[in-house]
Formats: structure tokens, sequence, C-alpha cells
């Protein structure tokens, strides 16, 4: 006897079934990725990792895609042009995916700008006979995060520092240990909440879920340091576009961040107004022969700008190299003396023999590592994104760091006591940061997650 054929409306709904099944399977299947976006005021750079991009052995990681476009409208590290701001990262953003072969829905931004700070706090709880568990650690970290108050600001990272045992320092994990106190030491960095509000704004008027933001100093050195940099003590230098930025580790932990508003754009400038060039003129000569040190023959050796304005008579701006050295050394050393005055004022704790590592599209000029070795009296390297092997050259360099480092920083951590996602999860308040609030209730799932 012959199969007996299904009716009309029995196949429109096996069709129907399948084609939700397809539509589930899609859902299931669509990869998770991460995405980072360096928001500068010279470049805007997109790095996509996927979740198998990570090596766990040998803490190497695998972009899968990586895009960057001229920065539009960013100046002195803040946005001025909410439409040109967006259109810049959803730019950068489509490119990594188009190499990527991935859709993007959401994004971590890391920024320099927003008046970067960073505040110290310190609590200690009382403990029973039990060993130290969960809820104790909790207890110490709502402790020190009701005395954070940040009227007008919004916390990027709640960073723990150290614990302490009965006042005995240096301790890593005290589950399990005994005593009759525990002590916790938070590193509550922040950045303003307006400029917050704006970057959230920006990214989703590029069609994008904004998933936090970074203190730029902080992820280039998670790229840029060896462990033993970070143990021993190092001060991470990032030399943007729009400002300059610092990152100090002690003992393996971020123990202060430092801003200033001065970046590279601003040496561009004082070309352009020193040689009467444009500023795509003088951003050329920096570049081709620009330079913080004296070199020889320097006073015979002529370079050419292009006239400013758009007079057809007026001839190229000629000028000795000499000229040129003049004007940029004394902006480049006056911006890393301001960096080092801010940090001596500001009692961070910099271990005597702490080296230093640039990072930033500026320290690329030929001299600013030697200017800086004088400036501090230490010994100074140029970083680039250590364990990501296979970056194209193009990408590969010191103004690639701050990207690189959101990925390590999802990859690796460092732990966090709240995530920047619970941070700016909360939709976008006006408020100062309530310790009462919902990030510190994730605390307990932090703690088990990550300790």
């Amino acid at each position: 006897m012959g199969k007996v054929g299904k009716s009309g409306p029995a196949r429109g709904e096996e069709r129907k079934e399948a084609s939700g099944r397809e539509s589930l399977k899609a859902a299931l299947g669509r990869v998770p990725v991460v995405a980072a976006v360096d928001l500068g005021a010279s470049k805007v750079a997109c790095f996509i990792m996927k979740a198998d991009g990570v090596r766990r052995v040998d803490r190497t990681l695998t972009t899968t895609g990586v895009g960057y476009v001229q920065s539009r409208g960013v100046r002195g590290g803040t946005i001025v042009n909410l439409d040109e701001a967006s259109e810049a990262i959803a730019q950068a953003v489509e490119r990594a995916e188009n190499v990527a072969g991935v859709s993007v829905q959401g994004v971590t931004v890391s920024t320099a700008g927003g008046q970067l700070a960073s505040h110290r706090v310190s609590s200690r709880v009382s403990l029973s006979g039990r060993p130290i568990g969960d809820q104790d650690l909790i207890r110490a970290i709502q402790a020190a995060l009701a005395q954070v108050k940040l009227p007008g600001r919004r916390a990027a990272h709640i960073l723990p520092i150290a614990w302490q045992v009965d006042g005995q320092g240096g301790v890593r994990d005290p589950r399990a240990m005994f005593g009759r106190s525990l002590g916790v030491e938070l590193l509550v960095v922040s950045i303003n909440e307006a400029v917050f509000q704006t970057l959230g704004a920006c990214v989703e008027r590029a069609h994008l879920q904004f998933e936090g933001v970074v203190a730029a100093p902080f992820v280039s050195a998670l790229a840029a340091l060896e462990e033993d940099e970070m143990d021993l003590g190092s001060v991470c230098i990032d030399m943007g576009g729009g400002s300059t930025s610092a990152a100090v580790f002690n003992h393996g932990s971020l123990v202060h961040v430092e801003s200033i508003p001065v970046g590279g754009q601003h040496v561009t400038a004082d070309i352009a107004r020193g040689l009467s060039t444009s500023i795509a003129g003088a951003e050329r000569i920096k570049t081709l022969h620009g330079s913080a040190i004296a070199s020889a023959n320097e006073d015979r050796e002529m370079i050419e700008a292009p006239p400013r304005g758009d007079d057809p008579g007026a001839g190229p701006v000629i000028a000795p190299r000499s000229l040129l050295k003049g004007i940029i050394a004394p902006r480049v050393e006056e911006t890393l003396e301001l960096l080092r005055d801010r940090l001596k004022a500001s009692g961070a704790p910099v271990e005597p023999g702490a080296g230093l590592v640039l990072t930033g599209g500026a320290s690329q000029l030929a001299g600013v590592r030697e200017v800086a070795v004088r400036v501090f009296d230490r010994p100074v390297r140029l970083g680039r994104p250590r364990r990501v092997p296979h970056l194209a050259d193009a990408a590969s360099g010191p103004a690639f760091c701050a990207a690189a480092g959101i990925l390590h920083r999802a990859a690796f951590g460092p732990r966090e006591a709240v995530s920047a996602k619970a941070l700016a999860s909360s939709k976008i308040r006006r408020e100062p940061l309530d310790p009462g609030a919902n990030p510190v209730a994730r605390a307990a799932a932090w703690l088990r997650e990550n300790l």
C-alpha cells in the first residue's frame, strides 16, 4: 500500500517548523565575538576576536578582523562632533567586520580623554573563626566601595590592588586562610560623567551596543608590558594625538592612572604655526622629517612645506631642518615634564627601579625615547602589542596597543571587582556612583567566577 500524502496545511506547518528550527540553529551558531574600539584623536581602530582566538597555553591572541580609519569629530581626547565621531566608529567596525566575516553587536571603547583620574580606597572587616570565604571578600569590597563618592563622575574600573589578612599585605587570594581581620585596597579609575554619556550616545548612534569604557593607558599597558615589568614596577605612557596618559603598575597591579590633555596633535599645530603651513602639511613634515633630538647636518638640510591657504602664486615654505627640531623638541619635553610632575604630585607609588614603556602613535616620533630618558632619568623602551603574533605590520605598532589591550583584558583579566559592562549597564545615569547600586550586588558573581 502506498504512503498517504500529507495535506496542504500539514505540509505548511512542517515547513514553518523547519524554518523555525533553521532560524534557531542560525541564532545558536552565531559566533560570539569581542570587539574593541580605540577612539583616538588621530585614528579610530577596531579589533575583533572570536572565542577560539584565545590560547591559554602561551597566553596569545588571534584577531579575526582589524579595521582603522582617520579619526573625525574628536579633538584633544574629547568628542566635538557626535555625527562625525559615530560615523568614524561605524566605518572602522565595518572594515573589521568585512575582514573577520562576522557581525558585531556591541563594542568596548578605550579613551584617554574624559579627565581620567584614579582614587585609592581601603577597608577592613572583622572575621570569625571560620576560614575566609566569598562572603567575607564581598563584605570587604562593599565596605571599601561605601567610601567612594564621585559626584559628576563614573567609575570605569574598580580593581583590587591587594588583600591583607591580620595586617599582612601582599595576599593575592585570601580564601581559606584564617585570621581576625581582612583588609582590601581598591583602585577606582573614573571618567567624567558627561564624557561617558557622550561616548555611549556616540556608539549607539553607530548602531552598536555600548558595552563599557576603559582607560587607554591601562589597556595599552596590558598589551605592551611583560609580566615581570608589572611585578617589579613599571610606568606605561600612552602618547596619543589628543592626550598623554600614564598607567603605573606595582606588584602586578595597576596602582595609579594619570592623564594630561596634550598630545601629538599639539606638536603638529606648533609646526603649522611655526612654518606657516597647513595642518596636513605639518603632519606630513612631522612624519617624514620630524625629530625631537639634534641630527648631523640639520642646519644645512632644508625642508619644504606647502603654503597655507590657496594662493596659486605662493611658493612652498623652505626652512632648515634645525628649525623643525627647535619646534618639536620643546613641546615633547614640556609634555613629558608635565606628566612627570603630575605623577610626583599624586604620590603614585613609582618604584625607584621602575622602567618606562612608551605606547601610542606619538611615541613613534624620532627622538621621543631619548627625551623620555632625559626627563624621567629611567630606562625607556618602545612598546608594541605583545602576544598577538599574526598582526600585520600596519597594525602591530605602538599606536595599536590600546585596541589589542582590550582583547587581552577580555581574555586574561585582570580581575575587577565590578565589570565594565556592569558599570555601564545601568542606563547612563547622571547621579554620582552609588555604592548600593546594582554593580555592587554583582560582586558576588565576580568573586565566584574569578577568584
